[in-house]
């Protein structure tokens, strides 16, 4: 069987995976989306090939041969994209690291080149396989030379193969006379002239008749239609110039020798370390699997690792004595179906231990015998996702103390816009070695396996290499949160807030059934009264939930603007609504019957379906690694997100009240934190000195901004300064901000001129933000929180403001983000310090809430509002409105 060899047209393949894949970068910034799509296409070509050579070859800056016969030659392209272009040494990197061959040559393109060696390779008896984005290869195809054409889509990539005949067939010409089409109807990608009016369709057709362009001039007096017939005579020399500029060369004179081409084992160590580096985890997946000959085995991941299975009361026992010896150690809770099932535990440098629960050790004498190691606080503790260990010790009546690390927190800091932080993660980023994550061991939904039914040694592995991964892992961890200079905002914000959060779900927040089934019943009577309006103004029934049958009502019945039909039909998102409010009184009904619909699926519906049935209470979970600012986020039920704009989403908070009669709630909000936080960050002095003398910051800048005295500022000046106030935060440019005060975008700019005017330190904190942010890639917060914005330097105009935007604000939200966290600390462990019976219960952007006993009320006022003004020390005072009530509606 002859043997195959893979010619890869690196420019072109690269180019189309870059416009075919979302923009990507990794934790440092790096661009990665073209390297990335590259790599997709070459692995599933060689999966689907299995090619005994490979080479790839690049077009070099250098101009070519077709350069000195018509200097304009590709004249017309554009610049290479900013993103795109380090990642071609990058991808010249990946290549030699693999050990694939890369051919270049000044004066000839890659197409020449491959051109060359396929022909030779043709020669000698090889199926050529010729990969490009670029069908001018088309005119290279032969009975033995493939062209693959990847074509990058959202769901994957798909390949257009030809070989001569599929040429003949698919597009009626021979692979030469391709040639010829290319010339007549030239290329504007390319800038080959061509014939002007002569098309693709008129192209062909004469080269089907004619066979080449020689021919074609001829016999162009009886070439159809005139038009082309008389282009053709007086363009001749232009189209005999267009052939030259569109034949691939494939006499290029380059040396090669056949083995160097020749296809071994393309990972190893170094490409691995690429690989980690750019954090292609999906890569290093792939071939760990294929490593293992689809066998998972995951000591081949973790090799030179003592794990080792713990099945009985006397060999556990003196795991935990070594364990107490050993001074420190790892662990992770193993559940199923919300029931512990074991832990493992890894301690001494090389030790993995897994305990699992069985019918001669179960899982209540597991934990009785680890209690002491848990609770000890000489012992230091790492764990991942700590809080969620401690609510299950806590089931066993365990309590976690000294936990001195946990390694998902750690990481989460230090890059905080990943989207998951397992264990697989920390062995690729940290360790440098892959792991499998638990969707590959376990299998997902209903084929999920248990545990317990792997192969012990693949169980022990996969459970006690997990302890060993985050053991090993804390240690990097902690040398980068060093290097990054954010130990202060691990140690004295993150892992604190720990015990906060998990006191904070362990007590929850009780909830009014009653009231709740109360406020149900009244959303159902508002949503069918709703309904009934919608109808009579359409004039029928429809069903509204239905974007397709909406969009019917609203642009063909009704005739509304706007309405721009897909393939799906008509968009009736929001934002499209929102721009139709004055167009017709059916909106205003819609966007309503929307959010109540909202409220009760998310808050009536979903607030019953979370509440304890023994002590009806809700347990929100707090994630603390959520959000790329640092806020924190709260889920079943989310909390974060109650349309409190809207009457009733305000109501909702009836429902929720003190756990019983002797405790009532205090609500106390930062007034304004983010524009405090700007004042203090842009060292403007107006701002700083109107916080400090307690002025109405969004009066003084109507009065600055509209140039009107203080005192004759009236309320809607005042309104539209507090957008302008509030949106300059968030970066908001012109266009958005005459959407929102519904003004003509040339008022809009006049108001943010007017603003910089007036607080000019405000634009310059922006133009240095904006700055420091293309220079290093991310920008941080005044503690240290980071936040890498890959979009800052993007030469896509959308992209690089959205970066923009997103650089100016992150300081901001970040630091009020972190000043609240340090709040709830300080206030937690002054409450816990003086013993008090009072609890605080929820944190909601800038609010704290505390169920407060009525002994307590004057105590924890005083405790709350001085532990949040004195949260941090600004240029400007924190401010604290606080509010008590026998419910959360009543504390606002």
């Amino acid at each position: 069987m002859s043997k195959k060899i893979m010619l890869v047209d690196g420019n072109s393949i690269i180019n189309r995976a870059f416009y075919g894949v979302p923009l990507l970068s990794n934790s440092e910034g790096i661009y990665t989306n073209g390297v990335y799509g590259f790599l997709n296409i070459l692995f599933k070509l060689l999966e689907e090939d299995q090619p005994d050579y490979i080479a790839v070859a690049f077009d070099l800056k250098a101009p070519t041969f077709r350069h000195e016969v018509f200097q304009e030659y590709k004249g017309n392209r554009k610049g290479m994209p900013e993103e795109l272009k380090p990642q071609i040494p990058l991808l010249k990197d990946i290549l030699d690291a693999m050990g694939i061959k890369r051919l270049e040559k000044e004066g000839y393109e890659a197409d020449d080149i491959l051109g060359t060696v396929a022909k030779r390779a043709e020669e000698q008896g090889m199926q050529p396989i010729i990969v490009s984005g670029d069908r001018d290869l088309l005119q290279l195809a032969t009975e033995q030379i493939k062209i693959r054409i990847p074509k990058t889509k959202k769901g994957g990539t798909e390949i257009e193969d030809y070989y001569a005949k599929d040429l003949i067939e698919k597009i009626g010409v021979t692979p030469l006379e391709y040639i010829d089409v290319k010339a007549l109807m030239g290329d504007s990608s390319d800038n080959i002239p061509g014939v002007p009016g002569i098309g693709e369709k008129t192209a062909i057709k004469i080269i089907q008749q004619y066979h080449n362009i020689e021919n074609a001039i001829a016999h162009a007096d009886e070439i159809k239609p005139s038009r082309a017939s008389e282009n053709l005579k007086t363009y001749q020399e232009q189209a005999r110039q267009s052939k030259f500029l569109a034949t691939i060369c494939t006499q290029v004179p380059i040396e090669f020798d056949w083995e160097q081409f020749k296809l071994d084992s393309i990972m190893n160590p170094r490409v691995c370390e690429i690989f980690k580096q750019l954090e292609f985890k999906s890569f290093l997946d792939r071939f760990s699997m294929l490593q293992e000959t689809n066998s998972v085995s995951m000591n081949t991941h973790l090799s030179e690792v003592l794990y080792r299975a713990v099945d009985s009361k006397e060999a556990f026992e003196k795991v935990v004595e070594e364990i107490f010896e050993a001074g420190k150690f790892s662990f992770i809770i193993f559940s199923e179906n919300h029931k512990p099932i074991g832990i493992s535990f890894c301690y001494a440098d090389t030790k993995g231990v897994w305990v699992g629960s069985s019918d001669e050790f179960s899982i209540e004498e597991i934990m009785a015998l680890a209690k002491p190691l848990f609770e000890s606080i000489e012992t230091e503790k790492i764990a991942h996702h700590a809080k969620n260990a401690m609510h299950i010790l806590k089931h066993f009546g365990i309590t976690l103390r000294n936990l001195v690390f946990d390694t998902m927190i750690g990481g989460y800091v230090l890059n905080p816009t990943k989207e998951t932080y397992e264990y697989d993660d920390l062995a690729q980023e940290f360790l440098g070695q892959t792991f499998p994550s638990e969707e590959e061991i376990l299998g997902k939904g209903k084929s999920k396996k248990s545990i317990m039914n792997l192969e012990e040694k693949d169980r022990t592995s996969f459970t006690a290499g997990q302890a060993y991964i985050i053991y090993h892992a804390e240690k990097q961890i902690k040398q980068k949160l060093k290097e990054n200079n954010q130990e202060q905002l691990y140690y004295e914000i993150e892992h604190p807030l720990i015990e906060v959060l998990f006191s904070m779900e362990e007590y929850g927040f009780k909830i009014d059934t009653q009231r709740l089934k109360e406020y149900v019943d009244e959303l159902e009577e508002k949503i069918e009264l709703l309904t009934k309006e919608i109808y009579e103004i359409a004039g029928e029934e429809f069903n509204i939930n239905s974007p397709k049958q909406l969009g019917v009502i609203l642009f063909e019945k009704l005739m509304l603007p706007m309405g721009k039909k897909t393939k799906t039909g008509y968009s009736t998102a929001a934002e499209v609504l929102e721009k139709l409010r004055a167009e017709h009184i059916i909106i205003e009904k819609i966007l309503e019957y929307r959010q109540l619909v909202k409220l009760k699926t998310t808050y009536g519906d979903g607030l019953f379906a979370v509440v304890n049935q023994e002590t009806q209470k809700i347990h929100s979970t707090f994630n603390q690694t959520i959000t790329a600012t640092g806020r924190i986020s709260s889920t079943e039920p989310n909390l974060q997100n109650i349309p409190i704009k809207l009457e009733m989403g305000r109501k909702i908070r009836k429902v929720f009240i003190p756990s019983d009669e002797e405790y009532l709630l205090l609500d106390a909000d930062y007034s304004q934190i983010e524009l405090r936080v700007l004042a203090h960050i842009a060292k403007d002095e107006t701002l700083i000195r109107a916080f400090r003398t307690g002025e109405d910051i969004h009066k003084l800048t109507a009065s600055q901004v509209f140039k009107v005295p203080l005192d004759e500022v009236t309320p809607r000046q005042r309104s539209n300064a507090k957008a302008v106030n509030f949106g300059i935060v968030y970066g908001i440019g012109a266009f958005s901000l005459s959407q929102d005060l519904n003004i003509s975008r040339k008022e809009a700019e006049a108001y943010i001129e007017g603003y910089f005017e007036k607080y000019p330190n405000v634009r310059k904190y922006m133009d240095e933000t904006i700055k420091q942010a293309r220079e290093l890639g991310y920008v941080t917060t005044l503690f240290g929180r980071r936040r890498v914005i890959p979009d800052i330097n993007s030469t896509n105009f959308a992209r690089r403001s959205f970066g923009e935007r997103v650089a100016m604000n992150t300081p901001i939200q970040g630091t009020a983000a972190d000043i609240i966290k340090i709040a709830m600390i300080k206030v937690f462990n002054k409450l816990k310090e003086k013993n008090l019976k009072s609890r605080l219960i929820l944190q909601v952007h800038d609010e704290l809430l505390i169920e407060v006993h009525k002994d307590e009320i004057e105590e924890v006022k005083q405790i709350l509002k001085y532990e949040m003004e004195h949260a941090v020390s600004l240029d400007v005072p924190l401010d604290v409105d606080m509010h008590l009530g026998k419910t959360w509606f009543d504390t606002k």
